[in-house]
């Protein structure tokens, strides 16, 4: 790995590395440039990130390529109905002296693709969430720490459909982003479909290894922050918790109950880090208010009037960033 004399040159490093990144995915998926730069801050915020969408938007295909660009052991889970927890962990077995050895499951790997995690039960979800906040297995009393740097990017399909179970709100708070995949723009499916009906397969090149990964994430913590932009954020979070000092009329109105400190720490970091991607060495408001949605989304909940009303969570965290 390059050393770098000051931290000004580490932060030009990354901001360059993450043209590259961008540029080298763009050759596979096309027209996803939000996500992408959603499911890179994720990363190098050493955070998780649930993408969420109908089938057929290459969700799998764009974790997959991320995952070939940065040079990272990959591992693919499943979820079906039927998956159990040591599927994912793996399991203690009896080798030919008839001593236990522990088998590693998938989740030993540096990204980790749990794809359409909400069509398991609960009780097999939950097997992800001591690795996602501890990054760590424990077996039959025997912890095995997992190797860094170390990312779940879960693909979920809307919860209204057929065979899904809703995720725990546990394990939705230990995810960092929830980002939502639409459908493409006319154009960019043309040109979808002219990339992927040929014979032609885009080759990913490496761009960053685990070690430089690990290097700039550490680097995005550093990144100072002025206590305003701290206070604007922390100050969002307060006005999604209904009937409490700080809260905004849209939430008294139309949410549950709002997002946890963990919110906050994500709004900050999330900050730091979409301002070193886009060249800046400190963050300002702009920057929290670009991860405010998926950081947000998957942490208030509507009460029944917002529901009825079709009063969506994007439409009330819009509001809350417009109030001052």
């Amino acid at each position: 790995m390059k050393e770098f004399s000051t931290e000004v040159e580490a932060a030009d490093a990354l901001h360059q590395a993450y043209k590259k990144l961008t540029a080298e995915i763009g050759k596979v998926v096309i027209g996803q440039d939000e996500v992408v730069r959603l499911l890179l801050t994720s990363i190098f915020c050493q955070g998780h990130c649930l993408l969420v969408g109908v089938p057929g938007l290459a969700k799998t295909l764009l974790i997959q390529t991320i995952s070939s660009a940065l040079d990272l052991k990959f591992s693919r889970i499943q979820f079906t109905p039927d998956l159990m927890p040591s599927d994912i962990l793996g399991a203690e077995t009896l080798d030919k002296d008839r001593n236990f050895k522990f088998i590693k499951g998938p989740v030993f790997a540096n990204i980790v693709l749990a794809d359409e995690i909400n069509r398991t039960p609960p009780k097999t979800q939950a097997a992800l969430l001591e690795s996602m906040q501890e990054y760590a297995v424990t077996i039959a009393g025997q912890k095995y720490d997992l190797e860094r740097p170390f990312f779940v990017l879960a693909t979920q399909n809307p919860i209204e459909q057929e065979g899904t179970y809703p995720l725990p709100e546990a394990q939705l708070d230990r995810f960092m982003f929830n980002v939502l995949l639409d459908y493409p723009a006319y154009e960019k499916e043309v040109d979808i479909v002219k990339s992927t009906t040929s014979d032609v397969k885009a080759k990913v090149e490496h761009v960053l290894t685990g070690d430089e990964i690990v290097y700039f994430q550490h680097l995005v913590r550093k990144v100072p922050i002025a206590d305003n932009v701290i206070e604007y954020a922390v100050k969002l979070v307060h006005k999604t918790r209904p009937n409490t000092d700080k809260a905004a009329q849209v939430a008294n109105d139309y949410l549950e109950w709002g997002a946890g400190p963990r919110a906050s720490q994500y709004l900050v970091v999330g900050a730091k880090c979409n301002a070193l991607l886009n060249g800046k060495y400190s963050p300002d408001i702009e920057d929290v208010m670009a991860v405010a949605k998926p950081t947000l989304r998957h942490r208030i909940v509507r009460n029944f009037k917002a529901e009825a009303e079709g009063v969506s969570i994007d439409d009330i965290i819009d509001n809350l960033i417009k109030i001052n």
